[in-house]
């Protein structure tokens, strides 16, 4: 999460890599702590519901595609339990974050900051919104509520 949150603070993107990776991570954790095959398909179908509302905004323009992707990603790792949770607290921090770089935006940017590429490029008011960094700290916040990290914080003990 830190990976993608960093990724689209600098870059304005998420990897297809780096979601294919969480993605994976996910799969080998499920066999790791014996997920039953009706949790890992209800995983799964959450997963898919979120990419499909994600990218419903996507084409509407309000969200950028990887942070639809990185959502789909973490909701698999959530599961339908704590996935509602997650959106409402990517919402808010998303929320909080844009109203941030608008304000910062209203201001002139320091000469000497202007010359780091990826801040000139947050403070363009025509950029858009970094939202991965949103999302990986809403999945922070919740993960350690989900079934996947009970079971297998139960294993490790």
């Amino acid at each position: 999460m830190a990976a993608a949150a960093s990724s689209d603070l600098i870059t304005m993107k998420i990897s297809n890599k780096l979601v294919i990776v969480v993605t994976a991570a996910f799969f080998a954790l499920a066999i790791f702590v014996q997920m039953p095959l009706q949790q890992l398909a209800l995983h799964v179908t959450c997963a898919v519901a979120v990419l499909v509302v994600a990218f419903a905004l996507f084409a509407m323009g309000w969200v950028g595609g990887g942070d639809a992707k990185l959502a789909a990603a973490t909701a698999l790792w959530l599961g339908f339990t704590v996935t509602l949770p997650y959106l409402v607290y990517a919402a808010l921090l998303g929320g909080a974050l844009t109203l941030l770089l608008l304000a910062v935006r209203r201001h002139p940017l320091p000469k000497s900051l202007s010359k780091v590429k990826w801040i000139d490029r947050l403070h363009d008011k025509r950029s858009g919104v970094p939202y991965g960094i949103a999302l990986a700290a809403a999945g922070l916040l919740v993960y350690s509520d989900t079934a996947l990290f009970q079971q297998l914080t139960g294993q490790l003990a």
